[in-house]
């Protein structure tokens, strides 16, 4: 599902555009059974060029990241809508006839885990959304893009839906099938415009890191993120957030449902503020005492007193460990040689987007330059050119960097972190 930056009634804006209601060849039909997956393989088989691709999940509503409706198109073949639901078994075919081909997608990295989990795998890649960027769109959602692009107004409205609903209404399948409707036609307009500024291999180098790049392994700790959790001030309360955070994880993991709708942030941090003892106490909190959360009144109860039977020494530490360098606020007092290299270094970042007309982010990992700027370089703050440039090459590569962001960013990263004549 992509990413728009539209209007909230869900339009482009407020151009002449021609207005895009539904497909030129109208809804298609779900398709939810093995037989009817096997002759849409078939039929895509036929088609030619790249294969247009999105796919809707349940985020808000689900705890898994799954595909509830899968929409390819294909020039030659034309739009299918499937739900992978039912046939999740039955997608072979499926993946035989297009896992060889390229995939354009908007905002791929939203919908490419999901797809892979169901076998669906595509051999090349082509984002929209970050070929947009790479290309220098001031706005990159799909709807601007194609109204930007191809002149049409795309109405969009349903990509926050729980897509886990059966059967799906008419309009959501509507919208849906929009989103492949022109991508293919976008894609070659962006490409396009990416060959003619000289950044076609860097797009192709983008697109292949986002292909072939796993999703990240989940962060330690992430019950920290509890919205909320700055308020409080004691250990043992942290740990009621632990525990409480983990037995919901459990909870919603085991049913498929998203957390919040489970026990809301501020449910837990109310909880470790007030400290209740029995169930009674529990369930005069807010939240606590309506009907969905009744049911797990024994398991709230059970991880509180996880949490207060803890030793001290199990407690966690107010403050989060860092897993790297610490905010960079903080740099001035602990290390002001590094804060003075982050502050080249993020100004010669600026400089070259400004340049290539890049979102600076895109340029290059701005946590990569902090840990550059940080400790990655403590051996050559003395030493010559040719060494720390190599140094840094060598950091950025290590890093993850593509050769076209090292090509660019090391010779202005080179002079920005050379150290100053004392």
């Amino acid at each position: 599902m992509p990413v728009g930056d539209q209007p909230e009634d869900g339009r482009a804006g407020d151009s002449t555009a021609e207005p895009l209601l539904a497909p030129v060849d109208g809804v298609p039909p779900v398709l939810a059974t093995a037989d009817e997956v096997a002759a849409a393989a078939a039929k895509l088989a036929t088609g030619t060029g790249p294969l247009a691709v999105d796919a809707e999940r349940a985020s808000g509503f689900r705890y898994s990241a799954r595909a509830y409706l899968i929409q390819l198109r294909r020039a030659g073949a034309g739009t299918f809508l499937i739900d992978p639901i039912p046939v999740t078994d039955a997608l072979a075919p499926l993946a035989e006839a297009i896992n060889d081909l390229e995939w354009v997608l908007h905002s791929a990295d939203q919908d490419l885990p999901g797809l892979a989990e169901l076998g669906l795998r595509p051999a090349r890649l082509f984002d929209t959304e970050l070929g947009g960027r790479l290309a220098g769109y001031e706005r990159v959602g799909l709807a601007a893009m194609v109204e930007k692009l191809l002149g049409r107004a795309l109405r969009k409205g349903h990509g926050a839906a729980d897509w886990s609903t059966r059967p799906l209404p008419a309009d959501w399948l509507n919208y849906a099938a929009l989103d492949v409707e022109l991508l293919l036609e976008l894609r070659a307009k962006v490409a396009a415009d990416l060959e003619v500024q000289g950044k076609t291999d860097w797009a192709a180098q983008e697109f292949e890191h986002i292909r072939t790049t796993e999703p990240p392994a989940p962060k330690a700790d992430r019950w920290r993120r509890t919205s909320g959790i700055h308020t409080l001030r004691r250990a043992r309360q942290l740990a009621v957030v632990r525990e409480l955070w983990t037995t919901r994880d459990a909870l919603a993991r085991a049913r498929d449902v998203a957390p919040a709708r489970i026990l809301p942030d501020s449910a837990i941090v109310s909880a470790a503020t007030a400290d209740p003892r029995t169930i009674a106490q529990l369930r005069a909190l807010p939240v606590f005492g309506g009907p969905r959360q009744r049911r797990y009144s024994r398991e709230w109860l059970g991880a509180i007193d996880r949490a207060r039977a803890l030793p001290d020494s199990e407690l966690p530490p107010l403050t989060q460990p860092f897993d790297g360098p610490p905010p960079p606020n903080r740099w001035e007092r602990r290390d002001p040689i590094a804060a003075a290299r982050l502050a080249r270094a993020r100004a010669a970042m600026g400089e070259l987007s400004l340049e290539h007309a890049i979102p600076v982010e895109n340029l290059l990992s701005p946590d990569l330059v902090r840990r550059l700027c940080w400790d990655g370089l403590p051996e050559y703050d003395r030493g010559d050119t040719a060494e720390l440039a190599a140094a840094v090459d060598g950091f950025l590569k290590s890093g993850g960097a593509r050769p076209w962001q090292r090509e660019l960013a090391v010779p202005r990263l080179t002079i920005a972190l050379a150290p100053t004549p004392a």
